[in-house]
């Protein structure tokens, strides 16, 4: 049906028409007073979002961006970095670090699963010489669905020393993250991820000893600069242009956020996204992490039914249903499916997908009781 298609993927996410109304309307001069004074309630907004006293930048960017901009402020070449690799955008953080002249180690377990605190605790106690300056680690594994226990993570590198760089694009707005109280020095996000406008936009939180490191930067980034963006934050505006109807619709989402509740934001994802899990389990199916301990509330990875392709079910969703879920990446491609439960998602829309997911799987020849998901999904809600 035209106009109906909907987005069960991590990015990017289903828009609320409040914030589709914002980016009609014609673009205002970026350097006006009334660009300014959104700016400041952003600007504000967005440390409550980010549970943070510390500044949060804006970078017209993708999650990427944010990645590049994290790591090209605070390393010089030969610095030591440990990458924590749990899934692409791990080796992402890893790969960007490299870029920068930085002597990278990763610490790599199977996809699908999380970094052991007791490796990382041993490794790290190995550093007596303090020579790893910053550790990098993702929060919500995009690729796999798998989240870290980034908690109990964070505290081992904190007692080491190091500075920590969290990719947390597919976490922050959706899942509880505390970068003050855990020690994070960087945590980054996207803008069509939780915080429910399109592509466009990254931001990054930067601890006062992520701003110290920023100093000692011999090659910092001239686009991402710190300073830049800090002495302009200070005054309500950006450095350079910045993706103008992209910030007033986060405005409005923003809105919509506070008026929900960080709490209740949590709890949505955490029952929707347990709630897909029963209802996945109830069909026969095999999710790509099976312990919910270390499920990521805002994507879950499926593995199709044997006998069926990735491809077919996608297609399947996409022509019968206008519903689309993700593809794996890389050497995951083909071998799982990815649905989102993340950013303008109710349960409304769950159910949908769900009840979509087992005909299209049924006319592929699937051993699937129709309903079962649905039940499963509607019983978690009680």
């Amino acid at each position: 049906m035209r106009d109906k298609q909907f987005l069960m993927i991590p990015g990017p996410t289903p828009v609320p028409q409040t914030a589709l109304l914002e980016m009609g309307k014609a673009p205002m001069g970026h350097r006006s007073t009334e660009f300014s004074a959104i700016l400041k309630e952003i600007y504000a907004d967005l440390k409550w979002l980010f549970q943070t006293k510390n500044n949060v930048f804006i970078f017209t960017a993708s999650g990427t961006g944010a990645m590049e901009a994290a790591l090209s402020n605070i390393l010089n070449p030969g610095d030591k970095v440990l990458s924590l690799v749990i899934g692409n955008f791990g080796e992402r953080l890893a790969k960007i670090s490299t870029t920068r002249g930085a002597d990278v180690e990763r610490m790599v377990v199977d996809f699908g699963k999380t970094i052991d605190i007791n490796a990382l605790k041993e490794r790290l106690a190995k550093d007596v010489n303090k020579e790893i300056k910053v550790v990098t680690l993702t929060h919500s594994e995009t690729s796999t669905g798998c989240a870290n226990p980034i908690k109990d993570l964070l505290a081992v590198i904190k007692e080491h020393g190091a500075l920590s760089v969290v990719d947390g694009v597919t976490s922050v707005g959706a899942m509880e993250v505390k970068p003050d109280e855990w020690g994070i020095d960087i945590l980054i996000s996207g803008s069509q991820k939780g915080f429910m406008i399109p592509p466009g936009l990254s931001f990054l939180m930067a601890s006062d000893r992520a701003m110290k490191a920023y100093e000692e930067c011999k090659y910092p980034s001239f686009y991402f600069d710190f300073a830049a963006h800090k002495k302009n934050l200070e005054k309500d505006t950006t450095p350079y242009t910045p993706a103008v109807s992209l910030i007033c619709a986060l405005n409005a989402t923003l809105k919509m956020m506070k008026e929900e509740g960080l709490d209740n934001i949590y709890a949505r994802h955490k029952r929707l996204a347990l709630g897909l899990r029963k209802a996945i389990r109830a069909m026969g199916l095999k999710l790509f992490v099976d312990d919910d301990n270390f499920a990521s509330y805002s994507i879950t990875a499926i593995l199709p039914p044997e006998g069926i392709s990735v491809a077919d079910i996608r297609k399947g969703l996409k022509e019968d249903f206008d519903i689309v879920v993700a593809d794996g990446q890389n050497d995951l491609k083909g071998k799982i499916f990815r649905m989102g439960t993340l950013g303008y998602v109710c349960e409304r829309d769950v159910i949908g997908s769900i009840g979509a997911l087992e005909l299209t799987l049924k006319k592929l020849g699937a051993n699937i009781e129709l309903g079962s998901g649905v039940k499963a999904f509607l019983e978690s809600l009680i």
